[in-house]
């Protein structure tokens, strides 16, 4: 008899784990055990319902699917196999999940056959990225001399990543938040992102700065 695999999902847009879930529904071995929206009911349903899978969307968020992949790591060790779901597959986000321990990345956009091989590789222990992906996060490093973040930059971006909102930001190191605010538009423009979640998570993929 072929084991089911349970899995807790985890994925702030309800329609995508509608999609997920009946996708793996229909393998006839994965269930779908308990769902999140965020990565605090994530860790929440893992706790209480034991899954052998977790897949976490990589910019869900408080917090996001990254430090989840780290917390459940270092509660369960080998117990749980960790799947990052995600729309990007930029070279940092790549390390960046392998080096918070996780099993594997698949792209949102895998077909449902992909998906569920992806789900029984986690589960058996194996590892979970492509070699185009593997091939890509080896030849695309970033040297952090070229990415021309100043030390403030550098400051503001660690406590960004700590969940500290700008005044409170401003307030730790005697800046308005509104000057905060630059600092962040600058230091966008220079990691090349769209907000503070890919920018921290781009920053720690490239150890410019430590995990919180």
């Amino acid at each position: 008899m072929v084991d089911i695999i349970q899995v807790m999902l985890a994925d702030d847009h309800g329609f995508v784990r509608r999609g997920i879930r009946e996708f793996l529904h229909e393998s006839g071995s994965i269930n779908v055990i308990a769902e999140a929206e965020n990565g605090t009911q994530a860790l929440e349903c893992v706790e209480r319902y034991h899954p052998d899978v977790a897949i976490l969307d990589i910019q869900m968020p408080n917090p996001n699917g990254l430090d989840v992949a780290r917390q459940l790591r270092k509660r369960y060790g080998a117990n749980i196999g960790i799947l990052i779901l995600t729309a990007y597959n930029d070279p940092p986000y790549i390390r960046a999940a392998l080096s918070a321990g996780a099993n594997g990345y698949i792209m949102k956009s895998a077909d449902a056959d992909d998906l569920i091989a992806a789900v029984h590789d986690t589960y058996e222990g194996r590892s979970v990225v492509t070699a185009s992906l593997l091939n890509r996060a080896a030849s695309q490093t970033i040297p952090e001399s070229s990415l021309g973040l100043t030390e403030r930059e550098l400051e503001i971006l660690q406590l960004a990543a700590r969940g500290l909102t700008n005044k409170a930001i401003g307030f730790e190191i005697s800046i308005s938040d509104r000057t905060v605010q630059g600092h962040l538009a600058s230091i966008y423009n220079k990691l090349d992102v769209a907000g503070r979640t890919e920018a921290t998570l781009k920053a720690i993929s490239l150890n410019m700065i430590k995990v919180p």
